[in-house]
């Protein structure tokens, strides 16, 4: 836990992500990136300068083989009360649409769900378990399939909804998050969407690890570039 609680009050102490008196909704999926997520921020509040709550919230999607138990009891075994909100995602993708790519719609209806269980448990942010190479795969899905260059910022504010999105894990790499998990032994919950797996991120992972294999250093370059980028941005709004 030291050594991811380095890395998440790095990025929260660089962008400025929680302020005194902040009550943050924790996105879990139940997923080994949410679950260390939470347990990070948890444990921050005991020493951060900042006094802030955290309120995990997990979106139940509607899958009828998923099931938060054990999920809800290892929260409670650590001080943390997790909330599931009840949702009819998976029935509208599967059954009403019978979406054939679901990943962008079972997205859009995901955030929209947690921002407004969210907003109902009095939170005005949002923490997002989002991690490094998370940042680089979003970048590629961003430049193959939309012809632009971008991708989500440290913190995003929301004016529709008046809440700040905050990705706490940025600094985090994947391989550093799965390694908690195995040492730590932290509750995850499999994934039971049938699309799972076979997504365009799951191919921009796949093609990143290879072009890593063969550019030693390019996850580095490529997030320092992103990095500047985005100064560049906040300075004189260009990339």
């Amino acid at each position: 836990m030291q050594k991811v609680l380095s890395f998440v009050r790095r990025a929260v102490d660089d962008y400025h992500m929680i302020e005194d008196g902040d009550r943050i909704a924790v996105g879990v999926s139940g997923g080994k990136d949410s679950v260390t997520l939470a347990l990070a921020l948890h444990a921050l509040r005991r020493f951060y300068p900042q006094k802030f709550e955290i309120v995990p919230i997990t979106l139940s999607m509607g899958f009828a083989d998923m099931d938060f138990t054990s999920l809800r009891d290892f929260f409670k075994s650590h001080g943390l009360s997790l909330q599931v909100q009840e949702t009819n995602i998976a029935e509208i993708l599967f059954d009403i649409r019978k979406e054939k790519n679901p990943c962008s719609l079972c997205a859009k209806l995901r955030r929209g769900a947690l921002h407004d269980a969210a907003i109902a448990a009095g939170c005005g942010k949002v923490a997002l378990g989002h991690h490094n190479d998370d940042v680089l795969e979003t970048f590629l899905l961003s430049l193959f399939y939309e012809g632009r260059i971008h991708c989500f910022s440290p913190v995003t504010y929301l004016d529709r909804k008046n809440i700040h999105l905050i990705r706490p894990m940025i600094y985090m790499k994947e391989q550093d998050v799965i390694g908690y998990i195995h040492r730590s032994g932290a509750c995850v919950v499999h994934n039971p969407c049938p699309a799972n797996g076979y997504t365009k991120r799951q191919y921009a992972k796949e093609l990143l690890a290879t072009l890593t294999q063969e550019n030693r250093g390019l996850k580095e370059r490529m997030f320092t570039a992103l990095q500047a980028s985005l100064e560049n941005w906040r300075k004189d709004g260009s990339v």
